[in-house]
């Protein structure tokens, strides 16, 4: 075959060799517009798994890369004047220019063909002369934009600005990460060495602090000195250098992020960045280039034809590019929402960077660093009160308090609608169900949503709390938990405002009964779907009525003896549909601003928190999401409800998203709920409940250790296992969570056979 590369970064260089390594009578020739010895980065890092395939593909280019490389196990944080340092994270770092020679030298050496100051004008020239064109032309790749229609490209440009430079300051024992205060806004920097005398010194901000700083008016020298002031400290007297002399003005950039639809036309096929980026917070981006040259030369070599090839190189390395750059947004994201981590404690802010792409785990890193990870746990500890000297007890059983009520453990049994009431009374399915899981270890235990009229009920199954009979049946339930269990109990109460009257959960769910509809009422006459009755829009008298029907049931969840009360303003139901601006089309008092929206929401809150005992912690349930774009509450929304829940006497926000409208677009993965009550913990300074697809131990400690939230929900696992937070104390090995004493035979066995199941694995 005659082909051609266009672009002789690493990507290009290496498909060259891996071509000419499988079948020598190829002729492969590199086409690259810049001269052989110039190159626009300083460092590169590579990890001992992509050593590994290089040496599968080629041993002797990846003896000599791994002969030039450095090598550091540490991460290094330095934040508010503290130095923490976190070890057993396996970096090993090279020269780009360095790369380069050694690739360049190779592929010289298995005849490639390197043409250098060469400009290619069009993809499509060399497809009319060759047989195959790799594109491998870069982040701004000429050959994806000529053919845009055919690769339809997503390029997204990211909220940071960020600079590459580099420095003869030694950064020889950790991959640092530098947080400096200056008076125009937080600057940080991204450090590693990656031979004996240079280090790459990725120095970023937010827009608004590079803005501020006039970077964007500074010469190349006056942001480089600007920078120079800012790290003085951690320089050692050495300078900033840039090596984008190519580059007038400004060397500042925005990280596009580059994902395309399609990554082949014809016979020419993309590679590299020109087919998808890797923030370089992760340092894949040269990884995911090596690797995909390996596959696409491997695919051309063993399959019939370029169709062929191109259709399993993609199919390939799709997936393993959409992995990785899932966990370089989450990086990403990470620095660009940076500000809100800064009130952090410097031992919380590292653990949070440390898992912020989410390939470390909470048990991955104890692996890696066990020493710093219980040192993390202590500091856990003690920040809740727990100054006992003990063995650091996992973050998910550390107790957490609210108000007067104190939670054994932070792990929450979220509400779960069970449709067996009776005319709104629970019965004997309810005392079983909510004792099972108060019993299976969990520290706060979630009533279902309970109506507070029976025209406020979503199904005919739904529980009430709005007749004595409700009372006493819930009274038995509370009283059992608080006699067996040491777990707390809440009472979720509200009103299903326009998704009231559906048949039961296991029938057709959101869908009206059969027969026998009762009377709705919502903030508007909007319906639920097509198929739903359309609710009468609430007038004073009816708003005056349910709020009192609220303060009724909070009351009521008083006497039953309950410790907690949450009010649900989420998920669509009435308070729901006052908050969003999709359901909510009032013109008056009630409708409109985010303010006014609030407003009939606040006036329950208000009367519920004023006869609910001052010692009793009040939560509320929100939608931070309606996942349908600006139409609806947005996340941005959802941080100033908090703000007004919390001026308003609401102790936590238990928070959830969507199921707001039919038309919601939901973005579902593992936590994929958590992001939300991360930002509202730390930007609206409240409390928070985590919840959505948490399934997990590891999943629940990295929440909660990372300050995304202070307690984890969980609730279909619940479903399945209701010992689910003593099994997870079994295999994790904590042995502090208490057991029913009738149990302890159970719980013994299950711990020899945890201790065992470790021995076997080499665990202890």
């Amino acid at each position: 075959m005659r082909i051609a590369c266009l672009g002789g970064g690493p990507a290009g260089l290496y498909f060259a060799i891996s071509m000419k390594l499988r079948d020598p009578s190829h002729e492969v020739v590199v086409f690259e517009r810049n001269q052989a010895d110039d190159t626009f980065g300083w460092g590169v890092v590579l990890s001992d798994e992509t050593l590994s395939n290089l040496a599968q593909n080629d041993a002797k280019s990846a003896a000599a890369i791994r002969e030039n490389f450095s090598y550091w196990d540490d991460v290094a944080v330095h934040f508010r004047d503290q130095a923490i340092v976190s070890t057993g994270h396996g970096f090993c770092g090279i020269g780009r220019k360095k790369l380069l020679v050694l690739l360049q030298q190779r592929a010289r050496d298995v005849g490639v063909d390197l043409r250098f100051g060469t400009e290619v004008e069009s993809a499509r020239i060399l497809a009319a002369q060759y047989d195959l064109v790799v594109a491998c032309d870069g982040l701004n790749s000429r050959t994806r934009t000529e053919l845009a229609p055919h690769f339809q490209p997503d390029i997204d440009t990211r909220k940071c600005k960020f600079v590459w430079l580099g420095t003869h300051q030694k950064f020889n024992d950790a991959f640092t990460f530098i947080f400096e205060k200056t008076d125009k806004g937080w600057v940080w920097a991204h450090a590693y060495q990656f031979d004996d005398d240079t280090a790459t010194f990725i120095v970023e901000c937010s827009e608004e602090t590079w803005a501020a700083y006039g970077f964007a008016a500074m010469s190349k020298e006056q942001s480089i000195a600007t920078c120079e002031a800012i790290f003085a400290k951690h320089l050692g007297g050495n300078a900033l250098i840039s090596n984008a002399n190519h580059i007038r003005g400004s060397a500042w950039l925005s990280f596009p992020r580059v994902l395309c639809k399609s990554w082949s036309h014809d016979n020419i096929v993309l590679m590299g960045d020109a087919a998808a980026t890797a923030h370089f917070s992760i340092g894949s981006g040269t990884k995911l280039a090596l690797e995909s040259a390996i596959a696409l030369a491997q695919y051309v070599h063993t399959e019939p034809d370029l169709p062929a090839a191109f259709a399993k190189y993609e199919d390939e390395r799709r997936l393993e590019v959409l992995r990785l750059q899932s966990a370089a947004r989450n990086s990403m994201e990470w620095f660009e929402e940076i500000e809100r981590y800064f009130s952090l404690d410097p031992v919380q802010f590292t653990y949070s960077l440390l898992t912020r792409s989410q390939r470390i785990s909470h048990e991955n890193l104890r692996l890696r660093d066990p020493s710093w990870l219980g040192q993390a746990e202590n500091w856990f500890q003690h920040s809740a009160g727990i100054t006992t000297v003990e063995a650091p007890r996992h973050p998910m059983f550390v107790p957490f308090k609210l108000r007067d009520m104190m939670l054994k453990n932070r792990i929450v049994v979220s509400p779960m609608a069970q449709y067996k009431a009776v005319d709104g009374t629970p019965t004997d399915w309810h005392l079983v169900h909510y004792a099972e899981r108060a019993k299976g270890g969990a520290g706060l235990v979630y009533t279902e949503m309970t109506c507070v009229s029976p025209e406020g009920r979503i199904t005919p199954g739904c529980p009430g709390l709005y007749d004595p009979a409700h009372e006493t049946a819930w009274a038995r339930i509370v009283n059992f938990v608080h006699t067996e269990t040491d777990a707390k109990i809440c009472a979720q109460i509200g009103h299903s405002g326009a998704k009231g009257s559906t048949q039961l959960g296991w029938e057709e769910m959101d869908a009206p009964l059969l027969s026998d509809n009762w009377p709705i009422m919502a903030a508007s006459d909007v319906a639920w779907s097509a198929r739903n009755q359309t609710p009468r829009a609430m007038t004073r008298n009816d708003m005056d009525q349910v709020r009192d029907q609220f303060v009724a049931s909070a009351q009521m969840a008083d006497r039953a003896g309950f410790d907690m009360v949450e009010i649900h303003a989420a998920h669509g139901y009435l308070l729901s549909s006052f908050i969003t601006p999709l359901s909510n089309r009032r013109d008056d008092a009630y409708g409109g601003s985010l303010e006014n929206r609030m407003r009939y929401p606040l006036e329950v809150i208000l009367a519920v928190r004023a006869v609910w005992p001052d010692h009793k912690p009040l939560a509320v349930r929100i939608s931070a999401n309606d996942w349908v774009g600006d139409a609806g509450i947005t996340p941005e929304d959802a941080v100033e409800i908090a703000k007004i829940l919390k001026a308003n006497g609401v102790d936590i926000c238990d928070v959830s998203a969507g199921q707001t409208t039919t038309d919601a677009r939901p973005v579902y993965g593992r936590m994929f709920q958590t992001p939300f009550s991360d930002r509202i913990r730390n930007e609206a300074d409240i409390a928070t409940m985590a919840v959505g697809n948490i399934y997990e131990p590891d999943h629940a400690n990295s929440i909660l250790m990372a300050g995304r939230a202070d307690l984890v929900c969980l609730a279909r696992l619940h479903l399945a296992d209701p010992y689910w937070t003593l099994h997870a104390a079994a295999q994790l090995g904590n042995r502090t969570e208490e057991w029913p004493k009738p149990y302890h035979p159970g719980r013994d066995q299950m711990w020899r056979l945890a201790e065992r199941t470790d021995q076997m694995t080499g665990k202890v």
